[in-house]
């Protein structure tokens, strides 16, 4: 027996190659300018690049942490409905697609919708998650913000919806452009109770979910650098025949035209929101002097 060949060589090609315990995930590379962020701070900044102030995508989960009071909050069910009505095949049938996404999410599906106290404030948070499908609205989507827009009536709170999709869910084709006028009929639920209703707008917020609920906020507030609009850039130059301005489509370009009340910086979104909220609501309405479950 070969002591050196059949024992020590093996344990030093043990120690060679033996992996790192570094988690994969330690480090995050900013999409706006490249620089890599330690993920902990990353996180602890909203997920907001330091460097270059870049709003990353979130989930809704971290949305309702960062808004809601001690992080407490409780999920509406989704009702997801029929999950593939027109039985529709691409490149991968939509039943995959929708699995993969449920896989990959933990999410059933593109909108979730959280209750809570909001600087004592009771108030109902509807938000998008892009992740799911690019944030896409099909019938659930429209489900969740009319039970939603249902629990802001009940509760006798506001409701903020935080968009951040690429339209309507080809998918589901008509069924998915009826959510445009449904989602509207919950918007005017809230009006009819005489209750506020905020969109925040993230990035991105494109077609169908532009021209229905997205635009239809008592105060309309973006991120900082969101893109937002109904067609794209290269749709609208091609129809028209002009070049566009430079950030065209832009939250800062649509703020200074009048298209938003705001621009405001994630890390100072709940306490915008919380002084709307005050602005529009009576103090009586704080907790302990509402109906909050």
């Amino acid at each position: 027996m070969n002591w050196l060949t059949n024992y020590v060589k093996p344990k030093l090609e043990s120690v060679l190659n033996r992996k790192k315990d570094t988690p994969d995930n330690l480090w995050h590379k900013c999409k706006g300018c490249g620089q890599l962020i330690f993920a902990k701070e990353f996180k602890t900044a909203l997920y907001v690049c330091s460097n270059c102030e870049h709003h990353e995508r979130v989930r809704p989960q971290d949305r309702f942490e960062q808004l809601f009071d001690g992080a407490k909050f409780s999920v509406l069910p989704i009702k997801t409905g029929h999950d593939d009505p027109l039985k529709f095949k691409d490149q991968k049938k939509y039943t995959d697609r929708l699995r993969d996404s449920r896989k990959k999410t933990g999410d059933e599906d593109a909108m979730i919708v959280a209750h809570g106290l909001l600087g004592g404030y009771n108030a109902v948070v509807a938000a998008q998650n892009f992740f799911f499908m690019g944030g896409s609205m099909g019938v659930s989507v429209g489900n969740s913000f009319l039970d939603g827009a249902r629990k802001a009536v009940e509760l006798g709170a506001p409701l903020i919806a935080i968009s951040s999709a690429g339209g309507a869910r080809m998918q589901e084709g008509i069924l998915s452009l009826m959510q445009m006028p449904r989602t509207t009929v919950g918007v005017q639920m809230l009006r009819e109770a005489g209750l506020p209703y905020i969109v925040i707008l993230a990035d991105p917020t494109t077609g169908g979910v532009t021209a229905s609920f997205a635009m239809l906020g008592d105060v309309q507030i973006a991120e900082p650098g969101a893109l937002i609009g109904f067609a794209g850039a290269r749709v609208i130059e091609d129809t028209i025949r002009e070049k566009l301005p430079e950030g065209f489509q832009r939250s800062e370009y649509l703020y200074e035209h009048g298209m938003l009340d705001m621009v405001v910086h994630r890390k100072e979104l709940r306490d915008e929101l919380i002084k709307i909220i005050a602005l529009l609501t009576h103090d009586g309405e704080r907790h302990g002097n509402n109906n909050a479950a």
